[in-house]
Protein backbone atom coordinates (compact mmCIF):
# COMPACT_ATOMS: atom_id res chain seq x y z
CA UNK A 1 0.00 0.00 0.00
CA UNK A 2 1.44 3.27 -1.18
CA UNK A 3 2.02 5.76 1.65
CA UNK A 4 2.56 9.78 1.60
CA UNK A 5 4.17 10.91 4.41
CA UNK A 6 3.77 14.92 5.22
CA UNK A 7 6.07 16.41 7.50
CA UNK A 8 4.94 18.91 9.43
CA UNK A 9 8.19 20.69 9.68
CA UNK A 10 7.72 21.56 5.60
CA UNK A 11 4.99 23.67 6.76
CA UNK A 12 6.74 25.69 9.07
CA UNK A 13 6.46 23.92 12.34
CA UNK A 14 9.42 24.64 14.55
CA UNK A 15 10.36 21.67 16.74
CA UNK A 16 12.09 24.57 19.58
CA UNK A 17 9.47 24.21 22.73
CA UNK A 18 8.53 27.68 22.32
CA UNK A 19 7.44 28.38 19.13
CA UNK A 20 3.72 28.56 18.25
CA UNK A 21 3.49 25.44 16.03
CA UNK A 22 0.11 25.45 15.57
CA UNK A 23 -0.80 26.73 11.85
CA UNK A 24 1.52 24.91 10.32
CA UNK A 25 0.10 21.94 12.09
CA UNK A 26 -3.41 23.10 11.02
CA UNK A 27 -1.64 23.75 6.66
CA UNK A 28 -0.47 20.14 7.31
CA UNK A 29 -3.55 19.05 8.41
CA UNK A 30 -5.93 20.49 5.52
CA UNK A 31 -3.30 19.72 2.71
CA UNK A 32 -3.46 16.03 3.53
CA UNK A 33 -6.83 16.14 4.91
CA UNK A 34 -8.04 17.84 1.34
CA UNK A 35 -6.49 15.38 -0.92
CA UNK A 36 -7.49 12.00 -1.61
CA UNK A 37 -4.55 8.62 -2.38
CA UNK A 38 -5.81 6.18 -4.64
CA UNK A 39 -5.02 2.89 -2.67
CA UNK A 40 -2.84 4.38 -0.27
CA UNK A 41 -2.66 6.61 3.25
CA UNK A 42 -1.24 9.54 3.81
CA UNK A 43 0.64 10.55 6.62
CA UNK A 44 1.12 13.07 9.12
CA UNK A 45 4.68 13.08 10.42
CA UNK A 46 5.86 14.61 13.61
CA UNK A 47 9.58 14.31 13.92
CA UNK A 48 11.66 12.78 16.44
CA UNK A 49 14.04 14.84 19.01
CA UNK A 50 11.79 17.98 18.47
CA UNK A 51 9.41 19.59 20.82
CA UNK A 52 6.19 21.60 19.11
CA UNK A 53 4.35 24.04 20.83
CA UNK A 54 0.42 23.93 20.11
CA UNK A 55 -2.03 26.01 20.96
CA UNK A 56 -5.61 25.47 21.46
CA UNK A 57 -6.65 23.76 17.69
CA UNK A 58 -9.35 21.90 15.89
CA UNK A 59 -8.60 19.35 13.30
CA UNK A 60 -11.84 19.51 11.36
CA UNK A 61 -13.20 16.57 8.97
CA UNK A 62 -14.80 14.73 6.91
CA UNK A 63 -11.59 14.10 4.87
CA UNK A 64 -11.12 13.08 1.07
CA UNK A 65 -8.61 10.66 2.51
CA UNK A 66 -9.93 7.38 3.52
CA UNK A 67 -7.57 6.80 6.03
CA UNK A 68 -5.14 9.59 7.66
CA UNK A 69 -2.18 8.53 10.04
CA UNK A 70 -1.11 11.00 12.64
CA UNK A 71 2.45 9.43 13.13
CA UNK A 72 3.64 11.17 16.32
CA UNK A 73 7.61 10.73 17.36
CA UNK A 74 8.58 13.80 18.94
CA UNK A 75 6.92 15.76 21.63
CA UNK A 76 4.33 17.58 21.49
CA UNK A 77 3.25 20.39 24.54
CA UNK A 78 0.80 22.49 25.37
CA UNK A 79 0.71 26.63 26.62
CA UNK A 80 1.32 26.87 29.99
CA UNK A 81 -0.89 29.31 31.25
CA UNK A 82 -4.40 29.43 31.35
CA UNK A 83 -4.35 32.78 29.79
CA UNK A 84 -3.98 31.41 26.54
CA UNK A 85 -7.44 29.79 26.44
CA UNK A 86 -9.06 33.79 27.22
CA UNK A 87 -11.94 33.75 24.56
CA UNK A 88 -11.82 30.60 23.65
CA UNK A 89 -13.46 27.01 24.65
CA UNK A 90 -11.70 25.96 27.54
CA UNK A 91 -12.19 22.64 27.26
CA UNK A 92 -10.70 22.25 24.54
CA UNK A 93 -6.76 21.77 24.21
CA UNK A 94 -6.85 18.54 20.72
CA UNK A 95 -9.78 18.25 18.84
CA UNK A 96 -10.53 16.18 15.96
CA UNK A 97 -13.93 16.15 14.80
CA UNK A 98 -15.29 14.20 11.78
CA UNK A 99 -12.20 12.59 11.34
CA UNK A 100 -12.99 8.83 10.06
CA UNK A 101 -10.18 6.43 9.43
CA UNK A 102 -7.93 8.24 11.80
CA UNK A 103 -5.05 6.62 13.11
CA UNK A 104 -2.68 8.28 15.30
CA UNK A 105 0.41 6.29 17.32
CA UNK A 106 3.41 6.79 17.49
CA UNK A 107 6.44 6.74 20.56
CA UNK A 108 6.09 10.59 21.08
CA UNK A 109 5.06 12.22 23.98
CA UNK A 110 1.40 14.94 24.27
CA UNK A 111 2.01 16.74 27.53
CA UNK A 112 -0.77 18.96 28.26
CA UNK A 113 1.47 20.85 31.33
CA UNK A 114 -1.35 21.43 33.70
CA UNK A 115 -0.34 22.34 36.93
CA UNK A 116 -1.39 26.32 35.72
CA UNK A 117 -4.62 24.99 36.04
CA UNK A 118 -4.35 22.77 39.10
CA UNK A 119 -2.50 25.55 40.79
CA UNK A 120 -6.46 27.52 40.38
CA UNK A 121 -8.56 24.48 40.28
CA UNK A 122 -12.14 25.08 42.83
CA UNK A 123 -11.97 21.52 44.05
CA UNK A 124 -8.32 22.73 46.09
CA UNK A 125 -8.76 26.07 46.20
CA UNK A 126 -12.75 27.04 46.69
CA UNK A 127 -11.94 30.34 47.97
CA UNK A 128 -9.50 31.51 44.96
CA UNK A 129 -11.49 33.84 42.76
CA UNK A 130 -11.42 33.18 39.22
CA UNK A 131 -11.10 29.42 40.29
CA UNK A 132 -11.76 26.92 37.47
CA UNK A 133 -14.34 23.72 37.42
CA UNK A 134 -14.84 20.23 35.51
CA UNK A 135 -14.62 21.29 31.66
CA UNK A 136 -18.08 20.50 30.60
CA UNK A 137 -17.94 17.28 28.65
CA UNK A 138 -21.88 17.15 27.36
CA UNK A 139 -23.09 15.44 24.50
CA UNK A 140 -24.33 17.51 21.13
CA UNK A 141 -26.57 14.63 20.58
CA UNK A 142 -30.15 16.29 21.89
CA UNK A 143 -33.20 16.47 20.04
CA UNK A 144 -34.12 19.22 21.73
CA UNK A 145 -32.66 23.01 21.48
CA UNK A 146 -34.43 23.95 24.94
CA UNK A 147 -33.06 20.80 26.25
CA UNK A 148 -29.44 21.56 25.15
CA UNK A 149 -29.77 25.33 26.03
CA UNK A 150 -30.82 24.65 29.12
CA UNK A 151 -27.62 22.13 30.01
CA UNK A 152 -25.12 24.06 28.43
CA UNK A 153 -26.07 26.90 30.89
CA UNK A 154 -25.81 24.43 33.62
CA UNK A 155 -22.20 23.82 32.84
CA UNK A 156 -21.27 27.20 32.05
CA UNK A 157 -18.42 27.13 34.52
CA UNK A 158 -14.99 28.19 33.58
CA UNK A 159 -13.28 24.71 32.83
CA UNK A 160 -9.65 22.97 31.93
CA UNK A 161 -9.11 22.19 28.72
CA UNK A 162 -8.89 17.85 27.81
CA UNK A 163 -5.66 17.07 25.69
CA UNK A 164 -7.47 15.34 23.26
CA UNK A 165 -10.83 15.08 21.89
CA UNK A 166 -11.99 12.47 19.31
CA UNK A 167 -15.90 13.69 18.51
CA UNK A 168 -17.45 11.88 15.82
CA UNK A 169 -14.63 10.13 14.83
CA UNK A 170 -15.86 6.86 13.36
CA UNK A 171 -13.52 3.94 12.66
CA UNK A 172 -10.22 5.64 14.37
CA UNK A 173 -7.66 4.89 16.69
CA UNK A 174 -4.87 5.85 19.24
CA UNK A 175 -1.99 3.48 19.98
CA UNK A 176 1.19 3.63 21.44
CA UNK A 177 1.83 7.60 22.64
CA UNK A 178 2.39 8.83 25.79
CA UNK A 179 0.37 11.81 27.58
CA UNK A 180 0.78 13.07 30.56
CA UNK A 181 -0.39 15.88 32.96
CA UNK A 182 -3.45 17.35 31.32
CA UNK A 183 -5.26 19.75 32.86
CA UNK A 184 -8.49 17.75 33.01
CA UNK A 185 -9.27 14.52 31.39
CA UNK A 186 -6.62 13.39 28.89
CA UNK A 187 -8.57 11.56 26.02
CA UNK A 188 -12.07 12.09 25.39
CA UNK A 189 -14.07 9.89 23.43
CA UNK A 190 -17.51 11.18 22.35
CA UNK A 191 -20.39 10.48 19.78
CA UNK A 192 -18.16 8.04 17.99
CA UNK A 193 -19.00 4.67 16.81
CA UNK A 194 -15.99 2.18 16.48
CA UNK A 195 -12.49 3.64 18.50
CA UNK A 196 -9.93 1.45 19.61
CA UNK A 197 -7.44 2.67 22.30
CA UNK A 198 -4.14 0.69 22.29
CA UNK A 199 -0.85 0.37 23.89
CA UNK A 200 -0.67 3.73 25.41
CA UNK A 201 0.57 4.89 28.74
CA UNK A 202 -1.26 7.53 30.68
CA UNK A 203 0.34 9.46 33.42
CA UNK A 204 -0.71 12.51 35.74
CA UNK A 205 0.35 13.42 39.39
CA UNK A 206 -1.82 11.19 41.81
CA UNK A 207 -3.16 14.73 43.46
CA UNK A 208 -3.89 16.39 40.07
CA UNK A 209 -7.50 17.43 40.00
CA UNK A 210 -9.96 15.59 37.43
CA UNK A 211 -7.37 14.48 35.76
CA UNK A 212 -9.07 11.30 33.83
CA UNK A 213 -7.04 9.03 31.99
CA UNK A 214 -10.39 8.45 29.39
CA UNK A 215 -13.77 9.32 29.46
CA UNK A 216 -15.92 7.75 26.94
CA UNK A 217 -19.34 9.65 26.10
CA UNK A 218 -22.61 8.80 23.60
CA UNK A 219 -20.29 5.91 22.04
CA UNK A 220 -20.31 2.86 21.06
CA UNK A 221 -17.77 0.16 19.91
CA UNK A 222 -15.38 1.27 22.01
CA UNK A 223 -11.96 -1.11 22.59
CA UNK A 224 -9.80 -0.01 25.67
CA UNK A 225 -6.77 -2.76 26.25
CA UNK A 226 -2.92 -3.02 27.05
CA UNK A 227 -2.54 0.61 28.63
CA UNK A 228 -1.01 1.56 31.73
CA UNK A 229 -3.21 4.90 33.36
CA UNK A 230 -2.52 6.47 36.44
CA UNK A 231 -3.77 9.39 37.18
CA UNK A 232 -5.32 11.66 39.99
CA UNK A 233 -9.14 10.53 39.37
CA UNK A 234 -10.39 7.62 36.89
CA UNK A 235 -8.82 5.81 34.79
CA UNK A 236 -11.48 5.05 32.43
CA UNK A 237 -14.48 6.93 33.18
CA UNK A 238 -18.18 6.18 31.23
CA UNK A 239 -20.70 8.87 30.38
CA UNK A 240 -24.36 8.02 29.67
CA UNK A 241 -25.47 6.83 25.60
CA UNK A 242 -22.32 4.77 26.07
CA UNK A 243 -22.84 0.56 24.38
CA UNK A 244 -20.69 -1.92 23.55
CA UNK A 245 -17.72 -0.72 25.76
CA UNK A 246 -14.79 -3.11 25.88
CA UNK A 247 -11.69 -3.13 28.59
CA UNK A 248 -8.83 -5.18 28.81
CA UNK A 249 -5.65 -5.51 29.91
CA UNK A 250 -5.16 -2.07 31.45
CA UNK A 251 -3.25 -1.33 34.26
CA UNK A 252 -5.04 0.63 36.88
CA UNK A 253 -3.22 3.26 39.32
CA UNK A 254 -3.15 5.52 40.62
CA UNK A 255 -6.58 6.53 40.32
CA UNK A 256 -10.22 5.78 40.80
CA UNK A 257 -10.22 3.02 39.40
CA UNK A 258 -12.81 2.11 36.09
Amino acid sequence: MKSEVVDVSDFGAVGDGTADSSKAFLKAWNFVCSRQIENGVRVIFVPENQTFLLHPVTFNGPCKAKEIKFLIMGRIISPVSPKTWEGLDQAKWLTFYKVSGLKIKGSGEINGRGWGWWNQSCRDHPGLEGCTSLAPTVSRFFDSPLLLITIVVLFNVSGEPQAMIFESCKTSSLSQVRLINSSQTHVLIRGTDGFIVDYVKITAPETSPNTDGIHISSASNIFIRNSIIGTGDDCVSIGDHTTNIHISHVKCGPGHGI
